[in-house]
């Protein structure tokens, strides 16, 4: 007599089945994301240790220059002009969503400083948050690491003339050097972020056209909530306050960060919230105007703190 199973047995091992997957495939995805996590860490790591090579070969000085370099885009696309061609129309935005800003060599993308060090450019594309599509169209990489330019400083250069442009003359309010940040086992260089390609800073001017600008780190708490959180709530920036936005804390609510010494690793949100002071704490007026996440920020006044007590920010 042959044996077949019974509708009863196929539907209690179906059963089993079921109740394997949905105890298992979270698992495998919290896997995944877990390796994403350690992508991005590693990712970063090596970013802030060419950053620190770098330094090493120049004086001690973080990079911060502005130039104009052919075929040298991280979109391939553009890479393809012929030995000779003019580059400055992929430098200076005159080609638009075309490659606009594709050879371009700046703080925007700063990666490209520190290519020679990675022989690497796949460590600077994240592997969860998704490029800016006007930035990719543009040549550029925004979305995934930004660079704290409050520790570095940047320059920005007109290239049709050599001189240093409106908003040039960034300067980082510790100098630009490794030695100068007071606790560089704390202090952050590099971040993820959803949009720009560097950490937003405060401009303190000196002169009315903006040459000549003290760059500080966006150290604002009100700021950072409005980007960490969901929108939609009764915080200073409309967010829902401790309800985590998933596209800007990928990881399980931790940020991943690159340390001035070179070491990497994520902290909750709410560490780094922590580590934050508040506008009235770092000695800055708050307005709408420090919401939105931005390149920077312009004022006219100095902040100020408690010397040692933000060591995240350097500050």
């Amino acid at each position: 007599m042959k044996k077949a199973f019974t509708l009863i047995e196929l539907l209690v091992v179906i059963a089993i089945i079921a109740i394997l997957a949905a105890i298992l495939f979270p698992v495998f995805a919290q896997a995944k994301s877990a390796a994403k996590k350690s992508v991005s860490i590693s990712n970063q790591k090596q970013q802030g240790l060419a950053l620190i090579m770098y330094a090493g070969d120049y004086d001690d000085t973080y990079p911060r220059e502005d130039g104009c370099t052919l075929n040298d885009s991280f979109n391939p696309v553009y890479n393809n002009q012929p030995a000779g061609t003019n580059p400055l129309p992929f430098c200076t935005g005159a080609n638009g969503n075309n490659g606009g800003y594709a050879f371009r060599d700046n703080h925007y993308s700063w990666g490209k400083w520190t290519v020679p060090y990675t022989k690497n450019t796949g460590i600077f594309f994240h592997p969860v948050i998704q490029k800016s599509p006007t930035g990719w169209a543009q040549g550029e990489v925004d979305g995934g690491y930004a660079l704290n330019l409050a520790i570095t400083g940047a320059l920005n250069v007109n290239l049709n003339t050599g001189a240093v442009g409106l908003y040039g003359g960034r300067t980082s309010w510790l100098g630009g050097t490794t030695t100068a940040v007071p606790q560089p086992a704390d202090t952050m260089l590099i971040m993820e972020q959803t949009t720009y390609s560097v950490v937003g800073g405060y401009e303190a001017g000196t002169t009315s056209n903006h040459i000549n600008l003290t760059y500080y780190p966006m150290a604002v708490k009100e700021h950072w909530s409005g980007y960490f959180y969901k929108t939609g709530g009764t915080g200073t920036c409309g967010e829902q306050v401790g309800v985590v936005d998933p596209t800007t804390a990928p990881f399980a609510a931790s940020v991943p960060l690159s340390y001035c010494d070179g070491h990497a690793k994520a902290i909750p949100v709410g560490q780094f919230l922590a580590n934050t002071p508040t506008a009235a704490q770092y000695g800055l007026t708050f307005n709408h105007y420090l919401c939105p996440v931005s390149a920077a920020y312009y004022g006219n006044g100095t902040p100020s703190w408690t010397a040692g007590a933000w060591p995240m920010w350097g500050l």
